[in-house]
């Protein structure tokens, strides 16, 4: 294949799909993003809104909560699944299905009468969305090559990092002044002229096959994939002893057992998980996986301290979130570059040890920390992820043959989501408990300040308890979590350059050898016979 040359305004590559003519990079690469940048805008915007969502439809918590819970289910169990999709259909067929799904749901939530209308709307988006990540990743990976996926990653961390970060900004002025359809309305125009332009000028880039579709494989990842997902959603509402909580962990950890085990001995895996024999890839999943758990786990509890404890409206908690936002969405390229120079083992390192050290000043949160330091804070915490995130995915997935790219991309997203749902669930039930304890310290030590003249059991006395309780709670949590990223910043030393590998995977030439000999003697046997 043709070299990319990024400076140049004819970028074109050859047609992998076999069409007429080359594939002009530029325009499939910006227009992907602008879908991809849709989606996780859209996918941040929701959370701020809730509020306002059940009180206007009448439903409790516990029913908005579905919301994002069936939003984050729906996309585990298509991102799975991507895999095959991107063997069997072109880019064309795939990304105006995805973008067309997501318009179809958008316009749902944006008149939907009643609270399961808006609930189908919002999975009919995530179907849509869930396809869109591991597809737009594994594009840049066909359309790049090795020496410039760095900077092409870089690019995409603007949409990845920039969307969910303006998100709860402009979702919580959106909704002090308006109403909160208004957020699906921002949304649709966009999605609806991504999806024009995409089909007036996107192009094939991927090679199809016929692959065997198997169901059964498709049944056990969405019975394994999304009980897992719904047991640790719910586990911090039902409790991690509850019969529905404990269902769906049986249910779906016997399920990705069977389905792990399927996929090893398959042919034509639904989703490969042999990939895991690449050293290097599975490094950098491990640490991808780690990381999420201890970053998404923030995504819950700044905005629980800023807004339960500080006080502050949910446009101030937003606002907090756009500088780190910006700064990454300005960083990603400029990681990228350097990425393609020195490759991600020194970013990686670099970046962990930022991000771990800010984690670790936020377990020293008070109830009178400044929103400016809370604020700068997060915004450093926001450079290392910006650092190490998009270089480490990078790296593993160099390390794959090409026709092992959707695999890696679908494996990479699935565990992310997954190990995600496990961090939050994990971490804000380690912040409850630990409230609880340090609530009832704090209320024996004011019962003793009582009984000796020196305290009053007043309730603003008891609100400032409960308040010192959660901050305590928060910074146990956020122990944890930076437990969690000097893990993976001791592994990142062991991060490797990598180019694409052999196919290690498929049999040997002596191997296919062997078989056709053996074929050919049981033919002549028939024959003689």
């Amino acid at each position: 294949m043709k070299e990319v040359h990024e400076g140049s305004s004819t970028n074109r590559r050859p047609n992998a799909a076999g069409g007429r003519g080359d594939v002009p990079v530029r325009p499939i690469f910006m227009l992907m993003m602008a879908g991809a940048f849709v989606a996780f805008l859209n996918q941040s915007l929701i959370n701020v809104a809730l509020p306002q969502i059940m009180e206007h439809l009448h439903v409790s918590a516990t029913t908005g909560d579905w919301l994002a819970t069936g939003y984050m289910l729906v996309n585990g169990v298509v991102i799975p699944i991507t895999a095959y999709l991107m063997e069997r259909f072109t880019t064309r067929q795939l990304y105006l299905s995805a973008m067309g799904v997501f318009c179809v749901g958008t316009l749902i939530c944006a008149f939907a009468p009643q609270f399961w209308v808006l609930l189908a709307g919002r999975i009919i988006q995530a179907a849509g969305a869930g396809v869109l990540m591991p597809l737009v990743t594994n594009v840049i990976f066909i359309l790049f090559p090795v020496e410039r996926r760095g900077w092409a990653m870089g690019i995409f961390g603007i949409a990845l990092n920039f969307a969910p970060a303006i998100g709860p900004t402009l979702s919580g002025w959106l909704v002090e002044h308006h109403s909160w359809r208004v957020l699906f309305f921002v949304v649709l125009p966009i999605a609806l002229l991504d999806l024009l332009i995409s089909f007036l000028l996107l192009r094939n880039v991927t090679e199809t096959r016929r692959p065997r579709l198997d169901t059964w494989s498709v049944v056990l990842s969405t019975l394994g994939f999304g009980g897992v997902l719904y047991g640790f959603s719910t586990a911090g509402n039902s409790g991690w002893g509850s019969a529905e909580v404990v269902a769906a962990f049986v249910i779906g950890g016997v399920s990705l057992l069977w389905f792990v085990f399927r996929q090893w001995g398959a042919e034509r895996p639904l989703l490969e998980v042999r990939i895991f024999r690449y050293p290097m890839f599975t490094l950098t999943t491990v640490i991808l996986v780690v990381v999420t758990m201890a970053l998404f786990a923030g995504m819950l509890l700044m905005p629980i301290y800023m807004q339960d404890v500080r006080g502050f409206s949910p446009l101030l908690s937003g606002l907090m979130l756009l500088p780190g936002g910006v700064v990454m969405g300005i960083m990603s390229p400029v990681t990228g570059r350097l990425f393609d120079r020195i490759g991600a083992r020194w970013l990686a390192v670099s970046g962990l040890a930022i991000t771990t050290l800010t984690n670790y000043a936020l377990t020293r949160l008070e109830l009178d920390t400044s929103f400016l330091h809370v604020t700068v804070i997060y915004t450093l915490r926001a450079v290392g992820m910006s650092i190490l995130l998009m270089p480490v995915m990078t790296a593993g997935l160099n390390q794959l043959p090409k026709r092992y790219y959707p695999h890696g991309t679908a494996m990479s997203n699935t565990l992310r989501m997954v190990s995600g749902a496990v961090g939050m669930a994990l971490l804000v039930s380690i912040m409850a408990s630990r409230t609880q304890v340090h609530f009832q310290v704090l209320s024996m030590r004011q019962q003793a300040a009582v009984l000796n003249g020196h305290g009053a059991a007043a309730s603003d006395v008891l609100d400032r308890m409960m308040r010192q309780a959660t901050v305590m709670g928060i910074d146990d949590a956020f122990w944890i979590a930076t437990g969690l990223l000097f893990v993976a910043f001791l592994l990142s030393f062991f991060i490797q350059r990598t180019r694409p590998m052999p196919d290690i995977l498929s049999p040997s030439k002596g191997q296919q050898g062997r078989k056709s000999r053996i074929r050919s003697r049981v033919a002549l046997g028939a024959r003689d016979a």
